[in-house]
């Protein structure tokens, strides 16, 4: 006997209670966005590898040591570990700024190849957008309450918290990078594996460790906010004031500087506390000099990620219902006689309604058809025996409520089930 081809490790298979899960939040997403005027767009799941090499940063994990990478024809391609850099590549290649400020929004799978674990898979769900063209924090404001807006559509805004910070201009950046650096060095043996190899690559993300003895040796570094020029510091302020206009509040960590190389001033990061130590929902932020690193004109940019999956988990965390997967109206006859006019009946309520009908199919003894019917979750059967079929008329069994079954003309059956509630 073959051997059973296994599930990819960090893969999984979503059924259907599940999609439809991830389905209403992504909707969620879609209706809000579209009400602020963004636009969708589909990217590729496969880019060239020098994309997010040049655009997130060869030292950073995502590129390191997380991308699906091949090798086609000498040409390096990688499945996109997120979507910021794909969507600036289409504005770069479509010349969408010209003349524009474009506000673009997407949904679709990334991968990463992350140690998985519950909440973290190596194929994972985001919704994200992006917006081109504005250079003062409004727009960023604009991120953070469409977002609230969606967290309170989804009831629960309760269960997430919001944190901000500034990374400043790239000078102010680059400036407190150094400084890190000169004060972490004279401690690298005593960093953690992940923090040492990332110090003379990545030090700002030695800030994000969750080892308690790195987090014991930054206690004294040095803060960011000691290196803003004063344009960086207006544009915080700023940004704060619109969220406090906002009526948002936004927990400054002045350790908060997000994994990717092109951020500058404003990052965020929406957290729960309900995942265990999976606590981030989404994040992002502004960067300004993104479209110029990958060719492009100078642009200044922001835009926001959020993980489908977690919001799903934290939805079911909090007993929060999601559509489910089951049919509302079972069609079943009683024999095999009567099958012709039950189809004719699935068709005409498929064609007048938007009711999931679902046909009994296989045959079997009428207790048998009953039990389906039940175990289909459906609202209730539309049973159909000869003298139904003889009358044009259909038999309706409400399986979920205590309502006594009724008999109706096939010509008043689709508005009967409509006025049912």
């Amino acid at each position: 006997m073959p051997k059973v081809v296994p599930l990819v490790r960090g893969m999984r298979d979503l059924r259907s209670d599940e999609v439809n899960a991830i389905g209403f939040v992504e909707s969620a997403f879609s209706d809000v966005l579209s009400s602020y005027g963004y636009e969708y767009i589909r990217l590729p799941v496969i880019e060239h590898t020098a994309l997010f090499s040049r655009g997130l940063g060869e030292a950073t994990d995502a590129v390191s040591k997380e991308m699906f990478s091949i090798i086609e024809e000498s040409d390096a391609l990688s499945l996109r570990p997120e979507g910021t850099a794909s969507c600036a590549r289409a504005v770069i290649d479509g010349n969408l700024y010209r003349g524009n400020k474009p506000k673009l929004w997407y949904a679709g799978s990334m991968f990463r190849r992350e140690r998985p674990q519950r909440g973290r898979y190596r194929e994972f769900y985001q919704v994200g957008a992006e917006a081109f063209g504005y250079e003062g924090p409004d727009i960023d404001a604009e991120f953070i309450r469409l977002v609230q807006d969606v967290w309170e559509r989804l009831k629960i805004d309760h269960a997430i918290t919001l944190e901000i910070n500034t990374l400043g201009s790239a000078e102010s950046r680059h400036a407190y990078r150094n400084a890190l650096v000169e004060y972490l060095r004279p401690h690298k043996e005593a960093l953690d594996e992940d923090s040492q190899r990332r110090l003379d690559l990545n030090p700002l993300r030695i800030l994000d460790s969750k080892n308690q003895r790195t987090q014991e040796i930054l206690q004294d570094a040095p803060l960011m906010e000691d290196f803003l020029d004063e344009h960086s510091l207006n544009h915080f302020k700023e940004f704060r004031n619109l969220l406090e206009r906002h009526d948002i509040h936004g927990q400054v960590n002045s350790r908060l500087v997000r994994g990717l190389d092109y951020y500058t001033h404003a990052v965020f990061e929406w957290n729960t506390d309900l995942l265990g130590a999976q606590k981030q929902v989404g994040g992002g932020g502004r960067y300004d000099g993104l479209c110029e690193l990958l060719g492009g004109n100078p642009c200044p940019g922001v835009g926001f990620a959020i993980g489908i999956d977690r919001v799903a988990l934290l939805l079911q965390q909090l007993e929060i219902e999601t559509p489910k997967a089951q049919p509302d109206a079972y069609i079943l006859a009683l024999s095999d006689d009567e099958q012709a006019f039950a189809d004719k009946v699935s068709q005409q309520l498929r064609s007048e309604t938007k009711l999931a009908v679902r046909s009994h199919l296989g045959g079997g003894k009428v207790k048998a058809r009953m039990q389906m019917a039940d175990r289909s979750g459906a609202e209730y059967a539309l049973i159909i025996g000869a003298q139904e079929a003889a009358c044009n008329h259909v038999a309706i069994k409400w399986l979920r409520a205590e309502r006594e079954q009724i008999t109706v003309p096939l010509a008043e059956l689709s508005a009967t089930l409509l006025n049912s509630d």
